[in-house]
């Protein structure tokens, strides 16, 4: 397969389906499937290109030159981190988005109706081509305090889970998911809870919390159902705040996440609101599994802003 390239400036209606593939994603176990996935795109009749990119921000980039350059629809073949940086350059934009789920975590393909297997959700996207059919859902869009913004389609984590992540990615050892679990034990070792400010379409909430994430979607980490009732059509965002657990309430609450019933604890509050500031000290955020912007930052829930192939 061809690259697109900032020299290809085909017409939207014409051009090229633009792929973007991880082939790292999910440890590699989707791999040998790639050339399946472009074959059962090719089905809808167009051009089929796959993007080259050697990292997650050249992936970006290639995503924007495509959409720039005229391609007709971009693939995310990966995922959420694949498909966070595809969305970058599709959202608010006419041109259509189609999640393959390839990834460890698979959350925002799957919160928005696509199957689980990539080859039945590359067959839901060829078809969706052929006939010329989207369906617009929401994206969250931050804003920091110095006026860059980034979008995302899962759940921002801003509490434990994004410390976490912090301290995972500054280790240089061991390598794997046991970096991850030596992160938590590390974490829950200095486990306190926080005071935030959070400002709920201009309602200001004062808290202590362990765990707070902002989602347009229900799930993230391979589906933990954190905010359970996110839907990624209201035009809404979906607030969840885990208050001032200590370490072993925690961890007896943690697996509740994958059924959603965590809300339901006394010490977990759940707000809704179209836009949500969110102050803190020292806490860098995650989205869609993805390291994005230190707080403060505002979140803001953009109805319609990608439209899927389905």
């Amino acid at each position: 397969m061809l690259a697109v390239t900032a020299d290809d400036h085909p017409s939207a209606a014409g051009g090229p389906v633009a792929v973007l593939a991880n082939p790292t994603a999910g440890r590699g176990r989707h791999r040998g499937l790639l050339p399946q996935v472009l074959h059962r795109l090719a089905a809808a009749g167009r051009p089929v290109r796959l993007l080259h990119a050697r990292s997650a921000d050249e992936a970006e980039a290639a995503s924007h030159v495509a959409v720039d350059g005229g391609a007709c629809a971009l693939v995310a073949v990966g995922g959420d981190g694949t498909v966070h940086r595809a969305l970058q350059a599709v959202a608010g934009t006419a041109v259509p988005f189609g999640p393959v789920p390839a990834g460890t975590g698979n959350d925002f393909a799957v919160d928005t109706g696509f199957p689980a297997d990539p080859l039945a959700a590359a067959d839901v996207i060829a078809a969706a081509l052929r006939d010329g059919r989207t369906h617009p859902v929401d994206l969250a869009r931050m804003t920091g305090p110095d006026g860059v913004r980034r979008w995302y389609g899962a759940v921002l984590a801003a509490g434990f889970d994004a410390i976490v992540n912090e301290r995972a990615n500054r280790m240089r050892w061991p390598r794997g998911p046991r970096r991850y679990d030596l992160a938590i034990l590390v974490e829950l070792a200095r486990l306190r809870p926080r005071r935030y400010t959070l400002r709920l379409d201009g309602a200001t909430h004062e808290v202590d919390a362990v765990l707070v994430a902002v989602g347009n979607c229900a799930s993230y980490g391979g589906g933990m159902r954190v905010c359970p009732d996110a839907d990624p059509t209201d035009g809404l965002l979906d607030v969840v705040v885990g208050g001032r657990f200590d370490r072993r309430t925690l961890m007896r609450v943690k697996p509740r996440i994958y059924r959603g019933t965590h809300v339901a604890h006394p010490l977990v509050r759940s707000y809704r609101a179209r836009t949500v500031e969110l102050v803190a000290e020292g806490i860098t955020t995650y989205a869609d599994g993805e390291r994005a912007l230190g707080l403060p930052l505002t979140v803001t829930a953009v109805p319609a802003a990608v439209r899927l192939l389905r």
